[in-house]
């Protein structure tokens, strides 16, 4: 499954992914020929009524939640390829799938998302579903974000393409990991440790705590504790008003666990 922004609203990738059986929800920006060429896909969708709603948590730029009702309408409609590309690719019978929020929300824009998938979409609840794996986009976005700037894969200076193949495929695994560890806080609080972090790396998360949160990470301390504690090494200041920490104190403080790993194990004689 491919889920794309609306930088992803080509024609060819649409055929693309129907000659290779692959599926794909993208959002889209361009007003496409539809039916017999006559008319738009936004000319056609307007002429269907709302087939259901959907209510959503929305979180603005201050941090403020509000619920928004999105009507949704969706339809299977027959999308022809751009004029000068008429000889080169078919048309495609693709779902369009519209949410438009009701009213207009204070402190943001209103939520306006136009979707387009090649999966039917017979019912409120296949609505929805297409509507959350887009929304899972953002996530995405956040584990490129990891590999790019935490990793620095762009700025990787090799010579061929076996061995960049090579280094981003290790970069992809600590990309992963870094997400995870930044996802885990936020989803559980009361698991083990251990969980996510290898014997010696949580003794020595333990150790570079300060006297008073060292008194939390013992036994009984949770994967909350020590993950707080790995971003505080990353510059997290863990103040009662902040957030979860994010993807870029978690790097930072995996790095610098990492290298005090390295130390350790150089002064105990158990590397090298």
């Amino acid at each position: 499954m491919h889920i794309g922004d609306r930088e992803a609203d080509i024609f060819e990738l649409f055929c693309l992914a129907a000659e290779l059986g692959r599926h794909f929800v993208i959002r889209t920006c361009a007003d496409r020929r539809a039916g017999d060429g006559d008319h738009t896909v936004s000319a056609e969708m307007d002429e269907f009524r709302c087939k259901g709603v959907h209510r959503v948590t929305v979180t603005d730029r201050d941090g403020a939640t509000s619920t928004a009702v999105l009507e949704l309408r969706y339809q299977r409609i027959h999308i022809r390829p751009p004029i000068g590309k008429q000889s080169r690719y078919p048309s495609l019978d693709l779902t369009v799938l519209h949410a438009t929020e009701r009213g207009t929300p204070k402190g943001r824009e209103p939520i306006h998302w136009k979707l387009v998938t090649d999966l039917p979409v017979r019912s409120r609840e296949d609505a929805v579903e297409k509507l959350d794996w887009y929304a899972l986009r953002w996530r995405i976005e956040t584990y490129h974000k990891i590999l790019k700037s935490g990793c620095r894969a762009e700025d990787l200076r090799l010579r061929t393409a076996e061995r960049l193949v090579s280094v981003l495929a290790i970069f992809c695994i600590l990309s992963w990991r870094i997400f995870w560890l930044t996802m885990m806080q936020r989803a559980t609080r009361r698991a083990a440790p251990t969980l996510v972090f290898t014997p010696l790396e949580v003794e020595l998360l333990a150790r570079t705590a300060a006297k008073k949160a060292q008194a939390k990470l013992g036994p009984a301390a949770s994967l909350s504790d020590y993950l707080n504690q790995l971003a505080r090494l990353g510059g997290y200041l863990n103040r009662s008003n902040d957030g979860p920490p994010g993807i870029t104190v978690v790097w930072r403080g995996m790095a610098r666990l990492t290298d005090i790993a390295f130390g350790y194990e150089l002064a105990s004689g158990t590397c090298g």
